[in-house]
């Protein structure tokens, strides 16, 4: 008889982690989100720890998923990208200011992207060529002829 090999399951802390990681949280800025110490992350991600079931559905809407997802009842469907999460988060905090604020904020977005285009393209165009070295070696030998 065949033996069959049966997937590990990931611990609650693991889970926990690795959803917070997901979002793009550091354990200080999810542990404000969720109104609890980042000691109690710390703890709560701990291998064989479990976070207090009343915390679960606060934990759950802060990673942006299920409850059955963050106790591994469920698989998560499309985990956005860190970047596009902190940066979503930052857009909705900006969203919530008055509009000279946010024009203020519009401004200086704008001119960080033009500064950041100007510097790839004069990147691009000071990159210097680099010849393969058998074509070097080619160049010298002919002079040295």
């Amino acid at each position: 008889m065949s033996k069959r090999k049966t997937p590990v399951m990931q611990s609650f802390g693991e889970r926990l982690a690795q959803l917070r990681k997901t979002a793009g949280y550091t354990q200080v800025e999810f542990a404000a989100e969720v109104d609890i110490t980042q000691r109690m992350v710390a703890y709560y991600e701990a291998p064989d720890a479990q976070a207090p079931a009343h915390l679960l559905p606060k934990i759950a809407q802060v990673l942006g998923v299920s409850v059955d997802v963050l106790l591994g009842l469920s698989e998560q469907r499309n985990p956005e990208r860190i970047a596009t999460n902190r940066l979503k988060r930052r857009l909705l905090e900006i969203d919530k200011f008055d509009p000279k604020a946010k024009r203020q904020i519009t401004q200086l977005l704008d001119s960080f992207i033009e500064a950041e285009k100007l510097k790839q393209q004069m990147k691009a165009r000071t990159t210097p060529t680099v010849k393969p070295r058998a074509q070097c070696n080619q160049q010298s030998n002919a002079q040295e002829a």
